[in-house]
């Protein structure tokens, strides 16, 4: 099957042209860089240097490829995981996956890609009892980033899952882990913790659900042929903020993590923050397994 990517370059772009690549795809990654280009090639997939954000130059690349697949994996999220960077990143991120992935679907659907698949949130469920399925509601009333996260992923899955000429696939991924991404020996998270920055606000019984990238590219490969719909790409054992943050830190030989009343995370770190220390929401990845075969590992610092 031929397979265009964008976000090819991301925390799961290059783990997903690997596992495209060596399921025997032919693989055309996007990317906005030279440098980009570069690591795609390197991943052993073909490459093209496009804006999302610029219609026509999507287009043409995407006329080039003319592929049966498309993968949206767009984001533009900074490098530090900090309530002030997040806010600062939001609006530039709404605005490539929003205007970026309509850009991107359109021309799939001019270049006649039967099959759209969409990155979307496996962690923003809004609250209830035990873990969350596909079939509930998202966190619309929540602190105002969830909320405007919230937002922007239900109009993504309405954009993708509505298209009657193409079939719409959205990947409710957890927490991204494993190389690459924020939580990992050497990302910015785990710096955090050794500098005893990153604080379990009142209990800490906000439920986090992860996915390891490389699990996440596996799953994302399988969406290739799967009923279209929507699908909880998500570990197996969701954990509460006060269990898996102390676990991280004895995993990383860092001194044990600082926990602060709701009240002074409110005046340090915000709302969103107290949000994910207190009630996030785990979800279930039953129709995964399922349907996709979806076999994730255990969290590592958990094991």
């Amino acid at each position: 099957m031929k397979v265009f990517i964008s976000g090819a370059t991301g925390a799961i772009g290059r783990p997903l042209i690997s596992r495209l690549v060596g399921a025997g795809h032919d693989v055309v990654g996007m990317t906005s860089s030279e440098r980009g280009l570069k690591t795609v090639k390197e991943k052993g997939a073909e490459g093209v240097v496009a804006n999302a954000l610029d219609a026509q130059a999507v287009q043409v690349a995407m006329n080039k490829v003319r592929p049966d697949a498309v993968i949206e994996e767009l984001t533009s999220l900074p490098e530090r995981y900090t309530p002030g960077e997040m806010r600062a990143a939001a609006d530039r991120d709404r605005t490539v996956r929003l205007e970026g992935g309509r850009n991107l679907q359109n021309a799939a659907r001019s270049a006649g890609a039967r099959r759209y698949i969409v990155q979307s949130t496996g962690f923003f469920y809004a609250p209830g009892s035990g873990l969350a399925t596909e079939a509930e509601p998202l966190a619309l009333d929540a602190s105002p980033a969830v909320s405007a996260s919230v937002r922007t992923y239900t109009q993504i899955e309405q954009r993708v899952l509505s298209s009657s000429d193409q079939e719409g696939v959205a990947l409710r991924y957890g927490f991204f882990y494993g190389p690459g991404t924020w939580f990992t020996p050497d990302g910015d998270v785990a710096d955090q913790v050794r500098d005893r920055k990153f604080a379990i606000a009142g209990p800490g019984q906000g439920v986090w659900s992860w996915v390891h990238v490389e699990d996440a590219a596996a799953a994302t490969v399988a969406a290739l042929e799967c009923t279209p719909g929507v699908y909880n790409i998500v570990d197996s054992d969701p954990a509460e903020l006060s269990v898996w943050l102390p676990a991280f830190a004895a995993f990383l030989g860092a001194p044990e993590s600082p926990r602060v009343s709701e009240a002074d995370a409110l005046q340090t770190a915000g709302p969103d923050w107290i949000y994910y220390s207190t009630r996030l929401r785990g979800a279930s990845n039953t129709k995964a397994k399922r349907e996709l075969r979806f076999a994730p590992r255990k969290l590592e610092w958990l094991v």
